[in-house]
């Protein structure tokens, strides 16, 4: 009997066939072929990021949330200011007609010369309002300009308050003091809100 013989006990056992890739098992890629990833691995990008992709946008500091709500409230204010002076600005205008009409050049004259100053403060109030609106739009992407900008106006809009709240309490009526007082308090916190850390910090942050 030979060693050949597959019934021979005493021969050779048969070699088995190497293990082929099973369960669980990565497939082999032929040379020069880059392995592909399977079932569970996490898949990468594509592509790079670009900077700032992963950072979360800054929420605005409170303040200046409180600082903006008063600037479009205040250019309501100034809206209804410059529409009404323009309705006095009219009537003055009217009565200076009905003047001429009765032979009054006097009262005509004083009443162009009002419905003039009238106008001209209407046209300062429409302006305000427009600087109010845009100062509060710019907080979302102003920067130091907005800020600065901000800070003087809110000083300034404090100072005429102080001015009128002085003014209401020479008068020692408490209706006199009211608007003065609330006008001042919204241009202390437009004028701080900017300055604050958070402000300052808000205005001066990087921008993508």
């Amino acid at each position: 009997m030979s060693y050949g013989d597959p019934n021979n006990p005493y021969g050779q056992p048969p070699q088995q066939p190497p293990p082929g890739p099973g369960y669980g098992y990565p497939q082999q890629a032929p040379p020069g072929v880059p392995p592909q990833q399977g079932y569970g691995y996490p898949q990468q990008p594509a592509y790079p990021g670009y900077p700032g992709g992963n950072m979360m946008q800054q929420s605005m500091p409170g303040l200046l949330v409180t600082a903006r709500v008063f600037l479009f409230l205040i250019s309501a204010v100034q809206i209804l200011a410059a529409i009404g002076y323009l309705y006095v600005a009219a009537v003055a205008n009217d009565v200076s007609d009905s003047a001429d009409e009765f032979g009054l050049s006097g009262t005509g004259d004083f009443g162009d010369a009002a419905a003039g100053i009238f106008v001209v403060i209407a046209l300062i109030a429409a302006g305000l309002a427009a600087l109010s609106i845009t100062l509060g739009v710019k907080f979302s992407r102003g920067g130091q300009g907005v800020r600065i900008t901000t800070v003087v106006y809110g000083a300034l809009g404090g100072i005429l308050g102080l001015i009128g709240l002085f003014v209401g309490l020479d008068s020692g009526l408490a209706t006199a003091v009211i608007f003065p007082l609330i006008w001042v308090v919204f241009a202390v916190v437009i004028t701080m809100a900017p300055v604050v850390p958070s402000g300052t910090a808000w205005f001066s942050r990087p921008r993508y």
